[in-house]
C-alpha cells in the first residue's frame, strides 16, 4: 500500500492544506475518494487512518486533508497549535478548501495512473458532512457522497436567542472548551457573519432537496452531538438517498481519539463496508 503522509497543498494567498494520500499502488485508474473531518476535528483524529486503509485496500484512491483553518499547522498537523488560525475558520473557507483539493486532485498529474478523476465522491463526518454535501450540490466534479453524522443545518446551531450567543456578538470572541486538550478555542464573530452573508450558498437543506448524484446517509442511533433527527431531515429531504441508521452507537461510532487500536471498532468496520460498497456501484 502507498501511503503518503502531510503532504502540503499550497496556494498564493491562502494558508497550506495539509493531507494524505493512500491507495494500494497498482497502477490503474481507482476511484477517488475525498475525506472532510469535522468540527474540533483533523485528518489524523482517531481511527480516521485506518479507515483510509480500509477504502485504499478495496481499490479506492483515499485523501483525507485538514481544512486550512482548524487549528493544525504543516509542522504540527495534530490537535490544534495555531488557535488563532481556529478563531477565523468559518464555512464558506471550509468549502473553498474543499474546492482547492477538488481542484489539486482533478489537475495535478502525478497520480493520473492510480486516480480517475471522472469518479470523485466526498465523505463527510459532522461539520464536515454539511461542507461535502453543499460542495456535492454545486460541483459538476463530485459523482457520489457519503455522509456520516452529518448536520442538517447550520443556523441552528448558532442558538441565536441563548445568552451566550448575545455575549458572543458583544464580545467579538467566544471561547469553545476542548474536553481532550483542554484548550479554549476562540471562535470570533466573523464566523457569524460569514454565514449571513453567505446564508444561501450554506443552506444545506436547499443543497439537499437540489442533489442530483447518489447520496448514502449514516448516522449513529444514539449520537448526542448531532441528533439522528439529521439523517431523518435529510432523507426526508432527498427522498432518493439512501439512510442507513446504526444502533447503539454515538457521533464517532465507538471510537476516540488516541486510537491506539490495530483495527477498526465493530460498528465503523460496518460503515466503511457499507460505504464503500455504495461508492464502487
Amino acid at each position: 500500500m502507498i501511503i503518503e503522509k502531510n503532504r502540503i497543498l499550497r496556494t498564493s494567498g491562502e494558508r497550506p492544506i495539509v493531507y494524505d494520500i493512500y491507495h494500494n499502488g497498482s497502477g490503474t485508474a481507482k476511484p477517488v475518494v475525498i475525506f472532510c473531518h469535522g468540527f474540533k476535528g483533523f485528518k489524523d483524529w482517531g481511527a480516521w487512518d485506518l479507515v483510509a486503509k480500509e477504502f485504499a485496500a478495496t481499490n479506492f484512491f483515499f485523501i483525507k486533508f485538514n481544512f486550512s483553518h482548524n487549528g493544525g499547522t504543516p509542522e504540527q498537523p495534530i490537535d490544534f497549535p495555531d488557535l488563532e488560525a481556529f478563531a477565523k475558520n468559518n464555512y464558506s473557507k471550509e468549502l473553498e478548501d474543499l474546492e482547492r483539493v477538488l481542484q489539486f486532485i482533478s489537475t495535478s498529474i502525478k497520480y493520473d495512473q492510480d486516480k480517475d478523476v471522472d469518479n470523485i465522491s466526498l465523505i463527510g463526518h459532522s461539520r464536515g458532512g454539511g461542507i461535502a454535501l453543499l460542495k456535492a450540490a454545486e460541483s459538476e466534479k463530485v459523482t457520489k457522497l457519503a455522509t456520516w453524522a452529518s448536520v442538517s443545518d447550520f443556523r441552528s446551531r448558532f442558538d441565536e436567542s441563548s445568552p451566550e450567543f448575545l455575549a458572543w456578538k458583544r464580545s467579538g470572541r467566544r471561547f469553545i472548551k476542548n474536553g481532550r486538550t483542554n484548550q479554549m478555542m476562540p471562535q470570533d464573530w466573523q464566523f457569524y457573519e460569514d454565514f449571513i452573508e453567505h446564508q444561501d450558498q450554506l443552506d444545506i437543506k436547499h443543497a439537499t432537496q437540489n442533489l442530483n448524484i447518489p447520496h448514502l446517509i449514516v448516522h449513529g442511533e444514539e449520537d448526542t452531538t448531532v441528533s439522528v433527527a439529521s439523517a431523518k431531515d435529510l432523507k426526508k429531504w432527498n427522498p432518493s438517498a439512501e439512510l442507513q441508521i446504526f444502533p447503539n452507537t454515538g457521533h464517532v461510532f465507538d471510537t476516540h481519539h488516541p486510537w491506539n487500536g490495530m483495527e477498526l471498532p465493530l460498528v465503523l468496520a460496518q460503515i466503511v463496508k457499507k460505504t464503500a460498497s455504495f461508492l464502487h456501484k
